[in-house]
């Protein structure tokens, strides 16, 4: 039987209070190159995390316990539940015995629309149309985009590299997704982890809505596939490029065409497709 290795004896009521690790460390049998053997191992925490609105659960999610108040942030702005930031007064961490209630106060308005479509949610890992409960409201369409980005692809190439020395956690655990923020400088500014892709893209939605960042001359990179959410949240941020390590939908292709927005996909050095808005990536060599 695996166990989870405790460094430490934690006091129980302080514990209460303390956010949970984002990894822990199991003893495990580990097979490998024809030998077994005993070694420790790192695995990413998950937990479930109310977003709970002027005292009213609106959805439950397992989440990796960091950077929550981005994630609440993000969460509420990129499905619609606040129009701007401004719209959220406070946010509060609440620890409970079996998961995290994240404490939003919102706008009277923007609760009042919340309540009309209002539903509870539980049991994944993140989700892409959280809250939708009609075909219309999963279909909607964003604004188009308006962005000024333009970015050589070798910098778009580079950027994943400096994304994979900063993804702590992942190179811990190999559990995770992240989301981050390109500058126009070729400078990856902002970064964000969590064990569901979605939830990575709502982390950096939230650290962007506060940060000061020049939303319409950056881009967006996640190391996952660009799923239609994926595409729709983008549009949310505002942002005219998005860059996935793997590949898009079909449905995401057809939204970011609408929505004017850049896709990338299958990013790798020397290599990566354009299915989207080509016009904000310089190559060196001409189309063949």
């Amino acid at each position: 039987m695996m166990r989870c290795m405790q460094s430490s004896e934690v006091d129980p009521a302080a514990a209460e209070d303390a956010v949970p690790a984002t990894h822990s460390t199991f003893a495990v049998s580990r097979w490998r190159s024809g030998e077994l053997m005993l070694s420790p191992d790192e695995v990413a925490e998950e937990v479930p995390v109310a977003l709970v609105y002027n005292g009213i659960s609106h959805a439950v999610m397992l989440a990796t316990p960091a950077d929550l108040e981005d994630f609440a942030l993000g969460f509420s702005l990129s499905e619609g539940i606040v129009a701007r930031a401004s719209d959220v007064y406070g946010i509060d961490i609440d620890m409970r015995e079996h998961g995290i209630a994240v404490q939003l106060e919102i706008a009277s308005e923007a609760f009042m629309q919340l309540k009309d479509r209002r539903r509870s949610l539980a049991g994944r890992t993140g989700c892409g149309l959280c809250g939708t409960e009609s075909l219309e409201q999963v279909m909607r369409l964003p604004a188009p985009v308006q962005s000024d980005a333009s970015f050589h692809t070798d910098v778009i190439q580079a950027a994943f590299v400096q994304l994979q020395l900063r993804q702590a956690l992942q190179q811990h655990t190999g559990a995770t997704h992240a989301a981050a923020w390109l500058r126009s400088d070729g400078h990856v500014s902002l970064v964000r982890e969590d064990v569901g892709r979605h939830n990575a893209l709502d982390k950096l939605a939230g650290a962007l809505a506060s940060s000061g960042e020049d939303i319409s001359s950056g881009a967006v990179l996640v190391t996952s596939r660009a799923s239609y959410e994926m595409v729709l949240k983008t549009a949310a941020i505002g942002a005219g490029v998005l860059a996935a390590v793997s590949a898009p939908t079909a449905l995401a292709v057809r939204l970011a065409e609408q929505a004017n927005i850049t896709l990338a996909g299958f990013v790798r050095a020397g290599a990566h497709v354009v299915y989207a808005h080509p016009q904000r990536l310089q190559h060196e060599a001409s189309l063949a």
